[in-house]
């Protein structure tokens, strides 16, 4: 009789011990995703391609530019570009994941540029691709970090 109770003792202990792993890994990424957030940010400039000028000239940003982030031709969030010309979104990872925001989305930005330069054409847009730079740890807080790749102009 001690000797099924011992068997039995040990079976539960080896149970139990692989049941952790298993409930860590499960909850890992739901943890991480309600623990986590996309940010996309960076400065859309005064110029006919969006970008600083050449060797970090100076150049005029481009303030209270609509910026909007399209994935499969819809949009799916958008911001306003400050004072300074910059803009940032936040994203639920639950909602989009990383290599979809990169493989199928990009930046638009609707605000025709003659808005920041009378010079410059009022037919048009900016467009840019995505990438990310890293991220960055506040706390529990998650955060992966996208830019811009380089904003071209599109002709409408």
């Amino acid at each position: 009789m001690a000797l099924k109770t011992l068997m039995l003792v040990c079976l539960l202990v080896a149970a139990m011990a692989l049941i952790p792993p298993i409930a860590e890994a499960q909850l890992g990424g739901l943890l991480s995703g309600l623990l986590g957030l996309i940010r996309i940010q960076g400065t859309v400039f005064c110029t006919v391609d969006g970008n600083m000028g050449v060797n970090g000239t100076a150049t005029p940003v481009f303030p209270n530019a609509l910026v909007q982030l399209q994935c499969g031709g819809n949009v799916v969030s958008s911001s306003t570009t400050n004072g300074s010309g910059i803009f940032s979104i936040l994203l639920d990872p639950l909602q989009f994941l990383v290599p979809s925001l990169i493989n199928n989305c990009n930046l638009a930005v609707k605000t025709p540029l003659s808005n920041c330069n009378t010079s410059l054409p009022s037919i048009g847009g900016l467009s840019s691709t995505l990438q990310v730079i890293g991220s960055t740890v506040a706390g529990l807080l998650n955060i992966t970090n996208i830019i811009p790749t380089g904003f071209g102009f599109l002709r409408a």
